[in-house]
């Protein structure tokens, strides 16, 4: 089948014009629009139970550009042998038969004043209220000699999929006894404990598969979350194998040579066979296209994650910046939750709840031994705050460390159900 210019041209204006139109209720009346940009824990929980509890008061729009959703938790089990990358790979059919509209596309513009989000298509869409759940971007010249131009050789593989494919493939081609690095990245970022789960699930791999092999971390902090947990763990499972470098041993003096494989720290340099960069992080590039970032974040209200710039644009997980919680799956889709709550509340007048926030990071150190840390949160005039929290203990029992493991699974059964129906 031909498709000619002209009729490419009327193809795509009729598709525009679709987009662009209101809804319309039976009684003549346009619906009020919610455009959710971004199909992860945070916009695809906002996007769902908007559609599900306004019972079809609201057209929802979900824009996001890829098919197959692959989730950064659990990406590291698939690094150590524990899942399969199918395993952490999601589709939208449920959250288009829950009522969203998905339109699988780049948003690349907001006009604050026409409210509209411009689409890279083509043709722009109108919205009453804007959630924004971009996810990470990565801070241009954060670590010396990377840019995103190095992650084919240097993976970050902190955006789940072909990049996980990537390390994955590049651990496995390890030659024996080879030397994998990390660069681990400053605060605040994307999963507090996600790197130092990495580094135990590609020791768990390597000593599957490559025991003489030797892993270097370098850090720029002084600690990091669970640090006690993860250093006990490491010691039991992979003794000698880990080199852990803080702050005050050089970490944060890093520099890197794709082309040569070789990592620099504290003026040492060290030829490596894998290098996993993972730099210092912004919110997605939309959020300051939008304008509503202040640094490299978005401040948001605690009670509705409304954005302090303006207050129709919200903006969820890891690109806000509201106090306490940290940057996780758990917290996007718990703050969804709320957003979906207040912006259905201010779209149709329904019941607003006050807002309770929560959240639980899993980690995996070894088979069946997995710890966690959490907290419950509530929303004060000046951030979301902590009320209370938990943390797995040193030395634990076989016993509690699976059932933790066994949490964490039945966790991410139900929260990606949760987020795509």
């Amino acid at each position: 089948m031909t498709l000619n210019r002209r009729k490419f041209i009327r193809t795509t204006a009729a598709a525009a014009a679709v987009l662009s139109a209101p809804t319309v209720k039976a009684d003549g009346h346009a619906k009020p629009r919610v455009v959710v940009v971004g199909g992860g824990a945070g916009g695809a929980t906002a996007a769902r139970y908007i559609a599900k509890d306004s019972k079809g008061e609201i057209d929802v729009m979900l824009i996001e550009p890829t098919r197959t959703y692959y989730t950064c938790f659990f990406s590291n089990l698939y690094l150590g042998g524990f899942k399969e990358i199918d395993d952490i790979g999601h589709t939208y059919g449920g959250l288009a038969a829950g009522g969203v509209n998905v339109v699988h596309d780049w948003a690349v513009g907001v006009d604050r004043d026409a409210k509209t989000v411009a689409l890279a298509g083509g043709g722009s869409v109108p919205y009453d209220k804007l959630i924004l759940s971009p996810g990470i971007d990565f801070v241009e010249g954060a670590v010396e000699g990377w840019d995103v131009s190095a992650q084919n050789a240097m993976p970050h593989a902190y955006k789940a999929g072909s990049q996980s494919e990537l390390l994955k493939a590049q651990l496995m081609a390890m030659p024996e006894g080879g030397t994998f690095a990390m660069v681990a990245p400053p605060n605040p970022y994307r999963c507090p404990p996600g790197p130092y789960e990495r580094v135990s699930m590609v020791a768990h791999f390597l000593k599957q598969n490559n025991p003489t092999a030797k892993i270097i971390v370098a850090d720029p902090k002084p600690k990091f979350s669970k640090m006690a947990l993860f250093q006990e763990g490491w010691g039991d499972h992979y003794e000698g194998m880990i080199d852990w470098i803080g702050e005050d041993f050089g970490g944060g003096e890093v520099s890197v040579d794709p082309g040569a494989m070789t990592v620099t720290i504290d003026g040492e340099v060290t030829n490596v066979d894998v290098c996993n960069v993972i730099p210092a992080m912004k919110a997605g590039r939309i959020a300051e296209l939008a304008g509503v970032t202040e640094g490299n974040w978005a401040p948001v209200n605690a009670a509705d994650m409304s954005t302090k710039a303006d207050a129709d644009i919200y903006v969820l997980g890891d690109a806000s910046s509201q106090g306490d919680m940290p940057k996780s799956g758990f917290s996007a889709n718990s703050q969804a939750k709320v957003c979906a709550n207040a912006v259905r509340g201010a779209l149709t007048g329904s019941k607003v709840f006050p807002a309770k926030f929560a959240n639980t990071c899993w980690s995996l150190i070894a088979a069946n031994d997995g710890v966690k840390v959490g907290a419950t949160y509530e929303a004060t005039p000046e951030k979301i705050a902590k009320v209370d929290g938990f943390i797995s203990q040193t030395g634990e029992s076989a016993d509690v460390r699976k059932a933790t493991y066994e949490e964490s699974e039945g966790w991410y059964t139900g929260i990606t159900t949760d987020m795509l129906g």
